[in-house]
């Protein structure tokens, strides 16, 4: 198993892409202010009395969104790094409990027939548990489910807020 998990990759990349019926600009206020999130993210959910902190401006860089949950919700915070309004956010993920981690996380809209098509992917380095978990579980997969409910959300949220 050792020898398996040596083997893995260093670092991981995820990716799930969706197409919204809504322009761009129906589509990124739900991703520039975490106090939308709630609609759409497939985490918000996990624990219903979930302690929620948010800080800096209300939208945009350097807004932040900090979460202490039970063991399903964990703990951590998300930090938005660039935010090019209907086109782009990224934000630095930081997952403090069960497992430390670091991540990068971006959004890329694109103006499309019919639509916007928005890609959300997650980067980040792969530590020897990482490798260990990865032998027994596609990490792929199990985030990426995350993803395709959370881009579904996304869609009915913005498809029913409009332009």
């Amino acid at each position: 198993m050792l020898v398996l998990a040596a083997r893995k990759p260093a670092s991981f990349h995820i990716e799930r892409s969706a197409v919204i019926a809504a322009p761009p600009e129906a589509v990124f206020p739900h991703l520039n202010d975490f106090r939308l999130w709630a609609a759409w993210s497939p985490w918000e959910k996990l624990d219903p009395s979930m302690q929620k902190t948010y800080g800096g401006p209300s939208s945009g860089v350097g807004s932040t969104y900090a979460w202490s949950g039970d063991s399903k919700a964990g703990e951590g915070k998300m930090t938005i790094l660039e935010s090019r309004p209907s086109t782009f956010l990224s934000l630095r993920l930081e997952f403090l409990k069960p497992f430390p981690a670091t991540n990068t996380v971006t959004y890329t809209l694109a103006q499309k027939a019919g639509g916007t098509e928005i890609t959300w992917a997650m980067d980040g380095e792969n530590p020897f548990m990482g490798k260990v978990f990865s032998v027994f579980f596609n990490m792929d997969d199990l985030i990426g489910k995350d993803f395709e409910k959370g881009l579904a959300d996304l869609k009915r949220v913005s498809e029913a807020t409009g332009p």
